[in-house]
């Protein structure tokens, strides 16, 4: 019997859910990418109320890893390789608290390595602007409806799809090549 391996969950948010799950769930030790919604105080809110940006919930995936295969570390390089950690409540034409830049973390661990991170790209100077990204406790995470979840890999012809998730899979593709599933 092969012993059992120890499993992570991290929950990101950075823009719109779907471009995170498509970038996230073709990298390997990632095992499942749940989109949904965390950091409001509205329970079981639904996308129609997440839009309104009146709940206080971000757009987030929460992933399930394999640290033995992909560290948390590593997934954070990809999370900021993806979206821009600079714009508050932001990304592209996605506007208002739902698409803020945020990492709940769910351990001491990752709240340290968050920081570590963000602290270590602030000193690449990457941005010219300040990393504007929530490092803040997981309370509730609320999976999305059924449609939302894996959107991309169902909808890829739609426009938004074509226009906007497509570049960053194609990036993480391209600057993530070794990290990839077979």
């Amino acid at each position: 019997m092969e012993p059992t391996r120890s499993h992570e969950m991290c929950t990101l948010g950075g823009g719109c859910f779907w471009c995170l799950e498509a970038a996230f769930e073709q990298l390997r030790g990632i095992e499942s990418v749940v989109s949904g919604y965390a950091g409001g105080a509205t329970p079981n809110p639904s996308y129609e109320l997440v839009c309104t940006g009146t709940s206080g919930h971000a757009e987030v995936v929460q992933l399930r890893f394999d640290p033995e295969v992909i560290t948390f570390g590593e997934i954070l390089r990809v999370f900021f390789t993806i979206h821009d950690p600079t714009t508050l409540n932001r990304q592209g034409n996605d506007i208002g608290t739902q698409y803020r830049s945020v990492i709940f973390y769910h351990t001491a661990d990752q709240k340290r390595i968050s920081q570590e991170t963000i602290e270590a790209l602030q000193r690449e100077g990457l941005w010219n602007d300040p990393i504007v990204t929530e490092v803040t406790p997981l309370e509730h995470f609320y999976p999305a409806e059924a449609y939302h979840q894996e959107y991309y890999r169902k909808n890829p012809q739609q426009p938004y799809c074509a226009a906007i998730v497509a570049p960053k899979v194609a990036k993480v593709r391209t600057q993530f090549m070794q990290q990839l599933k077979r």
